[in-house]
């Protein structure tokens, strides 16, 4: 989670965080249709009105790290080095997410989620919107001067890329797997619309030219 500076954010950072883990605590020990809103202001020993301050729904208890993956996702478009290639910085971040949701103790939470309607769907808009900002991200970096459509494909398919490695048996393997095929279907592209090589745009990774603008 982002570390907040200043000591109201800390405050509300350790408010949000004490709640989170009370509703997942409820959650494992319960069942997660069994728990209430108001069973997990109890538990965090706050007033339902500072936990909806917090989490705008119940199922948002369950992905309290949701906007900080988004801005993770986000971040490896715009916090690159000058000359690193995209589709790399995106890989090593898929990479560290992936390992952070398969890390010890995580398989409850993810059993908890496969067996939920309302989670499931949460999580499939939340996956959706995460891929609309890295979409917006990647179509504002004038280094990727990349059609409207590409960046929204390559988003998409790097949040799949995500899910799919997260539910793998090798999660790193299946990471380099997805990204490899990712890498040779932007190539079959670029061959397809006779893009010279270099041309006009930083390259998105292992020799691949962008799908400019037209």
């Amino acid at each position: 989670m982002t570390v907040p500076t200043g000591r109201r954010e800390r405050k509300k950072a350790a408010t949000r965080q004490k709640i989170a883990d009370a509703a997942m605590r409820l959650f494992l020990e319960r069942g997660y249709d069994a728990v209430g809103i108001r069973d997990v202001a109890a538990e965090a020993d706050v007033a339902v009105t500072t936990l909806f301050s917090h989490f705008a729904a119940k199922e948002a208890l369950v992905f309290e790290q949701d906007q900080d993956f988004e801005q993770r996702l986000t971040g490896a478009v715009t916090g690159r080095a000058p000359d690193e290639p995209l589709l790399p910085a995106l890989r090593r971040e898929i990479r560290a997410l992936v390992r952070h949701c398969t890390a010890e103790g995580a398989a409850p939470v993810w059993r908890m989620i496969a067996g939920s309607p309302a989670l499931r769907e949460y999580e499939e808009s939340m996956r959706l919107r995460h891929a609309d900002s890295l979409a917006a991200a990647v179509a504002a970096d004038p280094g990727l001067p990349l059609t409207p459509t590409a960046c929204r494909t390559l988003a998409r398919f790097v949040v799949d890329a995500y899910s799919l490695a997260r539910e793998a048996a090798d999660p790193d393997a299946a990471v380099d797997e997805i990204f490899s095929i990712i890498e040779a279907a932007w190539e079959v592209a670029v061959r397809e619309r006779g893009e010279p090589s270099g041309a006009g745009a930083r390259t998105l990774g292992r020799g691949t030219t962008a799908l400019t603008k037209d």
